[in-house]
């Protein structure tokens, strides 16, 4: 038997060789697009339940989709998560023409309450009201069910438009 698959394999393996030097920048190019349209993110932060998401750079994004950006660069933000903050995930709960209101500390869409916010941070710095008025198109009013997330209820923070979106996520972990 041996003396069979000896020169099956010798016959074989140039073929072989062959077709993997060929095959192998495809399936690289394939995987390389992929990685350029997703990413694997490890969440840090006590404002979302889970601990991983996989990220989609192209997804739609609609009321409900969970979504990471960038955070607009502030002194608030690097006392809290330091310089160079990492990328904030959070629930889109407002959509462009949604109308955001505030009465005290409540906020609104559309008339139904979605939260409420706090007067300060953790670190007792101040913390300004949110938008209000209709959302911009392009724009997303974002926020979790966290008490102390830091989101779209305040000034900070502000409607998310594209150009600070990455992507939407999907918890995985």
């Amino acid at each position: 038997m041996t003396g069979l698959i000896q020169p099956l394999i010798q016959t074989l393996k140039r073929p072989l060789v062959l077709t993997a030097l060929v095959l192998l920048p495809l399936g690289w190019s394939a995987v390389d697009a992929f990685a350029k349209e997703h990413a694997f993110l490890i969440n840090a932060s006590p404002s979302l339940p889970n601990w991983a998401f996989w990220l989609d750079k192209h997804a739609p994004i609609e009321r409900g989709s969970l979504i990471f950006f960038e955070p607009p660069k502030s002194k608030l933000i690097e006392a809290h998560f330091g310089e160079g903050a990492q990328l904030f995930g959070k629930r889109v709960l407002g959509v462009p023409g949604d109308v955001v209101s505030h009465r005290g500390q409540e906020v609104f869409i559309n008339g139904q309450r979605i939260a409420a916010r706090l007067e300060e941070t953790r670190l007792g710095i101040p913390l300004g009201k949110g938008p209000e008025g209709p959302i911009p198109q392009d724009c997303f009013y974002t926020g979790t069910d966290h008490p102390r997330g830091f989101d779209s209820r305040y000034a900070e923070i502000g409607f998310i438009c594209r150009g600070q979106i990455l992507g939407s996520g999907r918890a995985i972990l």
